[in-house]
Formats: structure tokens, C-alpha cells, sequence
């Protein structure tokens, strides 16, 4: 019990709030951030601030980390969102503050004092900090990296044919004489590199929502399951349960961020995946003396900003970042030739998804519920269903205006003006869609555009996914959530379907072919067409890409050390699946199959499961700290592939283990106040707490827990 209210855990050890207003009740929310999840908000916190050298670690690469997110600067131009607040925003977030600090005074995590560091005060401006954290990384920030690898090809001698290709109708402007002199710096730090540290990286999520008339309730069910790393302990999601008066709301909040992310209330439910909305453009600067060119004939001296970046036991480092109206020049100014300037257009947004996101636990009907989400500044992929039966779809987030013919994937002359952003397009014109004839919507992070008046996604992840749950709804009208649990742990490959209606035709007459030929397409830990088939379809991607294109060293880079293939395998996908392409270096597709399930063929299967067994590492000490101490857990073993509605990546990156899956799992029906859930972990960050990992075994046996607002059900002390 507090002033603002009552703070208890139900049986599952899942945080129950009660208040008298939504201020208090939110006050309560960063009350049990700060107890269950503090050391995961702090680490967030300095990660953000790029303080990681200060703090932690003082070694080169948590140099380039730092860096990487001073030229961010997501700590800059906070003043300016603190005084767009609401005031009811403002009013709840500080609530929010307050709730932080009260637990941090009452005991700070013991980590802290290991590492010497004395958490200054929560603050407004660290929440938005964390909003514009989590709408980056790592999904808006691989668009901007698949601009770059647009740029590499380009100076690698690619032919125009072979870019048209990989991005068909989306090179509009390209100036592929111009694209070859920019003078290209090292990456700061790749995506990769940021999974060492306590940043939630987004990679994928499906959500979808059936409406009453295929349900065997009569009332809307919605589901959602972000894909997010789940090899880590904490998990990024948190759940919670706030009760209002005689009201409730109840989901996955992210620590650090005041509000309820997904869920529902008595009246409505909304869910949430990624969307690959370019929100990202580079432009070409010419520059020399420190200045770069505008037409007619201006030359104009950049915006210097320097960063002191202190280090652990080491002297502090100096960085300087130029800037102009496109954003932050990668390279020195001073030294003369073409560079690139980026912008991403969420970079100083915070206020208004916090006024937004606030309202949702009063919002009663989709249209509502619409309309708030869709102001939202950074992009994501809203689904939500009513009690009055309704269901809907609106995408969210800042789409820069273009000049037309541009999609903002091709970097344009900075001296042009028209190739400046021209305001942004509004909520209303992007992707949308209410009440639809078929009774479901999906989303899967697949292209959207068709659903909106403006096209804000290039490039993005294949069908396959949503291909295979629009598929399983449309057969059934007596919907329940047992049907929906069944769709989380669904591992069947729509992509597969499509290669082996190729390949199938083109196998030896041998034991192992036999395998592959009479795989049922699922990825189930025990399929050995599934190891097969993964070989067979790597090895085409090394054939054809590596053959006649970036080369096999740059194939085999582009797998170890970014998620080009695993975020955009559409855009390879299309020209692999093709009867024909300039990609095949005159062989014929079938040839191609042949060879790839030849070299596939030629070792003995395994499993599926057996090399596809990870360890939850805790993310202050990543595996440093002997098994037996419990911080770390497993192995688990992950099931499904990058196509399969469950998600199940697994790959190395910067010379680290990661792993991309359904993070968190969520079902609820409208007919009753209640949600049912699992997720990989638990409640609470603290190693010692029985809370750590108790929703582990759910997680891997596929059982979900019941929560709900119910008040005579077991209590425990908070």
C-alpha cells in the first residue's frame, strides 16, 4: 500500500496496480519498473545516452556503441517535446518518474555498486529517451543499412538490370556515376553489435484480430507475438495489470516507458508489430573547407556539435559530428568529396506518442483507438478489435513527404532543394483498414502499401507468414484461443512450399533426397527435411548471389554480420523463385536448384533441433558468470525458421550467439475480461527472485497463463 495506491503480484507473479486516477496507477507503473526491471531501465538509460565507457566497459568496441549513439543524439531536443506534453501527458509521466525514483531510493540493483555507478534521477526526458530507442533499434535502423548496401553495390560495379532486380520500382533518381564518388566511411557500430547491451532489438512480430462472425464466442479475438531476441534475461517485456476505479487495463509494458504497449481494457484490445516504413533518407553532400554546396553557388559552413566521451580508467575521447538540414555527414567536411548526411524522421519526436499512448487504457471503441495510435511518431503496425465487434488496422509514424517519383531509398544531390522532405504525410493516408469483408486482419511486417494511400514501405519482409495465417482463419468460423495458441506455435513454411514445388521434381534418386522430397514443410525440432532444406536453400543463396554478384566472401559477410538476408530474404527470394534473371549468369533456374541440393545433399541430416539449442543469457554479465549461479538458463531449443508464423532465427552476429523469436504471446477473447499469455523469462531482473524465469517452461511447452483484473484471487506482497 501507497499514497497513490495498492501494489500487489497475482500467483504468477505478475504486477497488479490499483489507483484512485490514471496518475496514480502510473506512478504505481514506475514504482514496480523500478523494483522488478531496474537494472534493465538503467542499462537502457546508458546505453541511450552513450555513457557505456563511462560506466561499464571502456574497451574499443563500447567506444564505437557510444559513438554510434551520440551521433543519434536522442538526448537532444527534449526541451522542446517536454513543452508539447498534454498536460495530463506531462502529469503521468512524471507520476512515472516519481514511481522510478521511490524505488530506486528505497534500494538501487546491487550491480550498480559493482560497477561504482550512482543512478542519477529519473527523469521526463528519459522516458522519451527510451520511446525514440525502441521505434529505432533494430528494424528502422536495417532499413537504413539496406540505403547503404545500395550505395556498396553501386561503387562494386553491380549493372543496372541486377539492381532493378533486388529493388524492383524503388530506384527512382539514382545517379549511379554520382553514387559511385561518395566517399563512404567506416560503419560506426553494425546493428549486431548493440545485442550486447540492454537494447530490446525489434526483428519481426505478427499480430492479427478476427472479427465476431468467425469466432465461437461471437466476440473479436485478437493475438500478437513480437519477435524479438530471446536469448537474454530480462526479458524486454513486462507485464502488467492497472486497475482504474471500477476499470482495467492489462498487457506488456517495455521498462522505462510509461505506458501499456499492448493489451486491452474492459472495451478494447490493440496489439503491435514493426513496420519497415522508410523513415530513413541519406542525401549526397559535396563538401570541402569544413562547408557544403546549395545551388546556385553557396557554400555554407556545417552545425559542429562535439561529444566528450568519457572512459573508464582511460582518458576521454573527443568526437565531432557535422550537421546540416539532412542530418548527421558521415565523414570529415574539412577533407573534400561527397558524403552522405542522414536523417531518420522520428529523431526528435517523443511528446506526442506519449499524449497518445497515455489515452489508450480509456479508449472504448477501434475507431478511437485508430486515431490515437496512428499519431504515434515512430512506425508500427497497430491491430485492434472492440467489444462491439469491430476490428481495424492503422500503421503509425513519421512518413517523410517526397517529391514524387523519389521513394527515399536512393541517396539524392543534398545541393537540390527538391530533393528536401516536404512536411510529412498524415496518419489518415497511410496504411489502414476497418472492418474488412474476410473477418481478419494480419500483420506479419510484410508490404502493406496496397492498405494506404501513400507507399511508406521499399522493402520489407516477405508474405510468407501472414500467406500461412490468413490461410488458417479463412478455413475455420468457430475461432477460439486454443486455435489461435496453435497458430503461435505454427512452424509450417509457405516459403518452403514454393521451393520445393521446384526443387521436388529435380532430386536424385538417393536416401537423403528422399528425406527432403517427403518433408511435410514444417520446422518441428525433430525434422530432418527442415536441416536439409535450411542447406539447400544457403547454398543457393551462396550460388547465385556469391556466383554472379557480391562475391562468396561478401555473401558469406552479409550472413555473419547483418540481418540483410534475414530482414529483406524477399527481395533475394524473388529473383531465386524467378524462371529467368540476370542474376543466374545464364544458367537456368533448375540448374541452379540442382547443383545448390546437390553440394545440400551431400552430408548426412540431423535434426533441426539439435544445433538449434541457446542459453538465456543475463544481460549485465552475457554468459561471463558460471552456469550454476543460475544467471543465465536453458539451453532452450528454438523451433520454426525466419518464415514460419513462429519465428525461430538463429544466427551469429559480431561474433555472438543471437536468437529471433516470439518474445512474448498474447491471446484475448472480448467475451471475457481476460488475457492469456506466456513469454521467455519473467517478471523481475533480480537473479534471487523466484520471479526471474517462472514463465519460462510455459513459454517452451506452449501452456498460457490466465490474467486478470479479478481482485479475490490470491495475493502476494509486492
Amino acid at each position: 500500500m501507497s499514497a497513490a495506491g495498492t501494489i500487489w503480484r497475482d500467483k504468477n507473479g505478475i504486477c497488479h496496480v490499483e489507483g484512485r486516477n490514471k496518475t496514480a496507477v502510473f506512478e504505481l507503473m514506475g514504482y514496480a519498473h523500478g523494483k522488478d526491471r531496474g537494472m534493465q531501465i538503467l542499462l537502457m538509460r546508458i546505453l541511450g545516452q552513450g555513457r557505456v565507457s563511462e560506466i561499464l566497459d571502456s574497451s574499443d568496441g563500447m567506444l564505437a556503441i557510444d559513438t554510434f549513439f551520440r551521433r543519434m543524439n536522442w538526448t537532444g531536443g527534449t526541451l522542446a517535446q517536454l513543452e508539447r506534453l498534454t498536460p495530463e501527458a506531462k502529469g503521468i509521466v512524471e507520476a512515472y518518474c516519481n514511481g522510478v525514483n521511490r524505488a530506486f531510493s528505497e534500494k538501487i540493483p546491487w550491480e550498480c555498486r559493482l560497477f561504482g555507478y550512482k543512478p542519477e534521477p529519473w527523469q521526463i526526458e528519459d522516458s522519451i529517451l527510451i520511446s525514440r530507442m525502441i521505434g529505432y533499434l533494430t528494424l528502422a535502423q536495417s532499413q537504413g543499412e539496406m540505403e547503404r548496401f545500395l550505395i556498396e553495390l553501386v561503387q562494386a560495379g553491380l549493372d543496372e538490370d541486377r539492381l532493378n532486380e533486388l529493388f524492383p520500382d524503388i530506384l527512382g533518381g539514382l545517379d549511379i556515376d554520382l553514387v559511385k564518388k561518395i566517399r563512404l566511411q567506416e560503419r560506426l557500430v553494425p546493428p549486431s553489435a548493440l545485442w550486447n547491451i540492454a537494447a530490446p532489438v525489434m526483428m519481426a512480430s505478427n499480430n492479427w484480430a478476427v472479427s465476431g462472425k468467425r469466432t465461437a464466442s461471437g466476440k473479436p479475438i485478437l493475438a500478437n507475438d513480437p519477435h524479438l531476441e530471446v536469448n537474454r534475461l530480462p526479458n524486454v517485456w513486462y507485464e502488467m495489470v492497472l486497475t482504474i476505479g471500477d476499470s482495467y487495463a492489462m498487457g506488456g509494458t517495455m521498462p522505462g516507458a510509461p505506458a501499456l504497449l499492448v493489451g486491452r481494457n474492459p472495451d478494447l484490445a490493440w496489439s503491435a508489430t514493426y513496420t519497415f516504413m522508410d523513415g530513413t533518407d541519406s542525401w549526397i553532400e559535396q563538401c570541402r573547407d569544413g562547408k557544403y554546396f546549395r545551388e546556385p553557388d553557396q557554400w555554407i559552413d556545417f552545425s559542429r556539435r562535439t561529444e566528450i566521451i568519457k572512459r573508464k580508467r582511460k582518458d576521454p575521447a573527443t568526437v565531432t559530428f557535422y550537421e546540416n538540414n539532412h542530418g548527421v555527414l558521415e565523414g570529415d567536411p574539412n577533407q573534400e568529396g561527397y558524403y552522405i548526411a542522414t536523417a531518420w524522421a522520428p529523431a526528435f519526436s517523443g511528446a506526442v506518442t506519449l499524449n497518445s499512448i497515455v489515452e489508450m487504457v480509456d479508449v472504448k471503441s477501434v475507431t478511437r483507438g485508430m486515431d490515437l495510435l496512428g499519431r504515434i511518431e515512430t512506425s508500427w503496425n497497430f491491430i485492434l478489435a472492440d467489444r462491439e465487434g469491430n476490428i481495424g488496422y492503422q500503421m503509425s509514424g513519421l512518413m517523410p513527404k517526397r517529391r514524387e517519383g523519389i521513394s527515399g531509398f536512393v541517396p539524392l544531390p543534398g545541393w537540390e532543394k527538391k530533393n528536401d522532405w516536404q512536411g510529412f504525410e498524415t496518419y489518415q493516408d497511410l496504411p489502414r483498414s476497418y472492418n474488412p469483408e474476410c473477418g481478419y486482419l494480419v500483420t506479419t511486417n510484410q508490404n502493406l502499401n496496397a492498405l494506404g494511400k501513400v507507399d511508406p514501405i521499399n522493402v520489407g519482409m516477405g508474405p510468407y507468414r501472414s500467406d500461412r495465417i490468413e490461410g488458417l482463419l479463412a478455413k475455420n468460423n468457430k475461432i477460439d484461443c486454443e486455435y489461435m495458441y496453435q497458430l503461435h506455435y505454427d512452424v509450417y513454411s509457405t516459403q518452403a512450399e514454393l521451393f520445393m514445388a521446384i526443387l521436388s521434381p529435380l532430386l536424385p534418386d538417393s536416401k537423403h533426397a528422399a528425406i527432403l522430397k517427403n518433408w511435410n514443410l514444417e520446422y518441428s525440432a525433430d525434422s530432418e527435411g527442415a536441416f536439409l532444406f535450411d542447406r539447400f536453400y544457403r547454398q543457393l543463396y551462396r550460388d547465385v548471389f556469391g556466383d554472379h554478384g557480391f562475391g562468396a566472401d561478401v555473401v558469406d559477410y552479409m550472413d555473419r554480420h547483418t540481418g540483410i538476408f534475414n530482414d529483406f530474404y524477399i527481395n533475394f527470394d524473388r529473383i531465386l523463385l524467378s524462371e529467368t534473371s540476370s542474376w543466374f549468369g545464364g544458367r537456368s533456374r533448375e540448374e541452379l536448384f540442382r547443383q545448390a541440393a546437390e553440394k545440400a545433399l551431400q552430408s548426412p541430416p540431423q535434426k533441426w533441433g539439435n544445433g538449434r539449442k541457446v542459453i538465456l543469457k543475463n544481460i549485465v554479465f552475457d554468459g561471463k558468470l558460471p552456469r550454476f549461479l543460475g544467471f543465465d538458463r536453458g539451453p532452450v531449443t528454438i523451433i520454426g525458421s525466419l518464415a514460419t508464423p513462429h519465428q525461430g532465427q538463429i544466427f551469429e552476429s559480431a561474433g555472438r550467439l543471437t536468437t529471433f523469436a516470439p518474445s512474448f504471446r498474447m491471446v484475448t477473447d472480448l467475451s471475457a475480461d481476460v488475457i492469456h499469455t506466456n513469454m521467455a523469462g519473467g517478471p523481475s531482473d533480480r537473479r534471487f527472485s523466484k520471479w526471474y524465469c517462472s514463465d519460462l517452461k510455459n513459454w517452451m511447452t506452449g501452456k498460457y497463463k490466465t490474467i486478470g483484473a479479478e481482485t479475490d484471487q490470491p495475493k502476494e506482497n509486492f
